[in-house]
């Protein structure tokens, strides 16, 4: 399971996570294969966690793409749609520069909707190489990450783990100490 810079990999036989983590440790975009002390170390010990969780390189990103041939794409790959796909998807911000007349085809697609029609508005590429930046991992710098303004001082610490964002949160709704 893939989310932008991180995938969680589950193995069903714990004897071939040997195998997979030297495969996929050699994969271009592959930075970091996490498991046992190493993911806990990072933070990702808990339930949910993939028993391997990889990591990519800072400027490279993973894609959910599970098919090999694009014809073969489920429905929602070319569309945008959150619900379905299994992660962020940034190749969401593109319109597929293979298709012609794309505002016109929007357009066609959105007028048939009003009308009572059902149709895809299938209009995003499959090409991930048109992504050219990423997030998802923690800044090589420590303090560079994610930047949190507020007017009440007593709400936090200037620095706090990614994952205090939610306590951080509901305090500021006072729903929280």
């Amino acid at each position: 399971m893939s989310d932008h810079q991180a995938a969680h990999v589950y193995a069903a036989d714990a004897r071939s996570l040997a195998a997979a983590r030297e495969v996929l440790a050699a994969l271009p975009g592959v930075g970091v294969v996490l498991e046992g002390e190493s993911r806990a170390e990072a933070g990702l010990d808990h339930p949910r966690a993939g028993d391997l969780v990889l990591l990519s390189k800072p400027d490279r990103w993973f894609t959910y793409y599970h098919f090999l041939d694009d014809a073969l794409a489920p429905d929602y790959a070319r569309t945008v749609d959150i619900h379905r796909k299994p992660g962020y998807d940034p190749v969401e911000l593109f319109l597929d520069p293979a298709k012609p007349a794309m505002k016109a085809r929007i357009a066609a697609k959105i007028a048939a909707r009003k009308l009572g029609f059902r149709n895809l508005l299938d209009v995003i590429p499959l090409d991930a190489s048109l992504v050219k930046g990423s997030h998802g991992l923690l800044p090589a710098t420590p303090g560079a990450g994610p930047l949190v303004i507020g007017s009440d001082p007593a709400l936090g610490a200037p620095s706090f783990p990614q994952a205090g964002i939610r306590d951080l949160a509901l305090r500021a709704m006072g729903l929280a100490r």
